[in-house]
């Protein structure tokens, strides 16, 4: 039987969001949870399980036009509609939890996701979690399909072009999980001219995160990585002043931490970094740098 209650989301143009709600036992933090550019919420299932366990409420929204919302498949009309989004799915943890104050967790693009709307407003943000983050991805579009991209948005905004990610191996190297990922239908496979230009106008949102006050910052890292840059995300990460910023390496782990045959450790390593923020809070600890974890 799940754990989770099935929702829906009225994001703010009315659009019908599909959410799952995991409520926690001994409820003693919540979490907020946002998925990558392809995935939907039934990806991460064993972390937000393991982080209600915890005694954490989660929430996890399918992005508008991916996972279990077919109305218009891969589309965002901007980066604004997208942080709005976000900021929406907030006020719904807040408002079922009762806690004004919320984890985030971010995994690949969605770890750009929650820095964007982190940035655009920080009201009740806690700490990040940023698995596998897209900030300055390796893989992308072609120059000659991101020419095309941008003539679209003149004239067919809703023209679908594919996501540079078809390759399973790029996430994981466990056949079963590979399998999943190639059979599952709800996997997004294309996405519009506009959603592609919202997300590239979300880059320089993400690159004022230095200016805005910062929160405790986790950074966990694949070393198998083929889709985003470690060394880049890292020092972009190591530059921000949260009193306290960890990275944690997983040396033979691939993009997607959650599908590695013995994901205990990355599910552990999760949990334990909530709970050290939940526990201390920066007045505590005004001095802290810590660099655990590296």
């Amino acid at each position: 039987m799940a754990r989770y209650e099935e929702i829906s989301l009225i994001l703010p143009d009315g659009y019908r969001a599909y959410g799952r709600y995991w409520p926690a036992e001994r409820q003693r933090g919540v979490v907020l949870y946002h998925h990558g550019i392809q995935s939907h919420c039934g990806w991460y299932e064993a972390s937000a399980e393991r982080l209600a366990d915890a005694g954490y409420a989660v929430l996890q929204v399918d992005r508008r036009g991916c996972g279990r919302n077919p109305v218009d498949r891969g589309h965002a009309d901007s980066a604004d509609q997208l942080i709005a989004d976000a900021h929406a799915a907030r006020d719904e943890l807040t408002r079922r939890s009762g806690s004004p104050r919320h984890h985030v967790v971010g995994v690949s693009w969605g770890g750009k996701l929650v820095v964007a709307a982190f940035v655009a407003d920080p009201t009740g943000v806690q700490s990040m979690s940023l698995v596998t983050p897209g900030l300055f991805p390796q893989v992308g579009v072609t120059k000659s399909e991101a020419a095309k991209i941008g003539f679209a948005m003149l004239y067919e905004p809703l023209r679908l072009f594919d996501i540079p990610l078809d390759d399973a191996e790029f996430f994981t190297s466990v056949p079963r999980w590979q399998a999943f990922i190639n059979t599952d239908a709800l996997t997004l496979r294309r996405c519009t001219a506009s959603f592609y230009l919202g997300s590239r106008r979300m880059d320089r949102i993400v690159a004022r995160l230095g200016q805005s006050d910062p929160v405790p910052t986790h950074l966990l890292l694949a070393g198998e990585e083929r889709i985003i840059d470690n060394e880049k995300t890292a020092d972009f990460a190591a530059n921000l002043k949260a009193w306290e910023f960890r990275i944690t390496r997983y040396p033979r782990a691939r993009h997607s931490l959650e599908f590695e045959e013995d994901r205990c450790g990355y599910l552990d390593d999760l949990v334990q970094f909530i709970d050290k923020i939940e526990y201390y809070r920066p007045q505590d600890c005004p001095n802290r740098t810590g660099r655990g974890g590296q």
